[in-house]
């Protein structure tokens, strides 16, 4: 089963935060979870604020522990709010439902890990997230 290497994952982020750079994005952070919500890497660009690790890191926990992109997960959150919010209780805390959490499956469709990305606005945050995924050979799901 393909799983998301270190070196993919470097790949992953030196691509997302390549697009950043030329979309004109502001700094960005971008953690890479492996399936079962562990980091493999994180990197903060300069004049990311500090604070930017976690919330990257909710991003894509909230991904891979739901098997939810955070498109979808901010969907299920306006229309269910109580069940997020449970669902976040549930999970320490570390779930933040919204885009930028961008689900990693390769080829065959199995969720084989997750990137989150802060800095921008959400729906740039997530777009990153897609080059980097798709540039190491993955399938992004935002």
């Amino acid at each position: 089963m393909p799983e998301i290497t270190l070196a993919k994952a470097r790949t992953i982020i030196r691509k997302a935060l390549t697009h950043g750079r030329a979309a004109g994005l502001k700094p960005l952070t971008v953690v890479v979870l492996d399936a079962g919500g562990h980091m493999i890497a994180a990197e903060r660009e300069d004049g990311a604020a500090p604070g930017r690790v976690k919330l990257a890191e909710g991003k894509a926990h909230g991904s891979v522990l739901l098997g939810m992109a955070g498109t979808a997960q901010r969907e299920r959150a306006d229309a269910q709010a109580y069940f997020i919010t449970a669902l976040n209780g549930l999970y320490g805390g570390k779930l933040v439902p919204v885009p930028g959490g961008v689900l990693v499956r390769d080829r065959r469709g199995r969720v084989i890990g997750a990137v989150g990305i802060t800095g921008d606005t959400s729906e740039n945050d997530a777009a990153a997230a897609q080059a980097g995924i798709e540039a190491a050979g993955f399938v992004a799901e935002i």
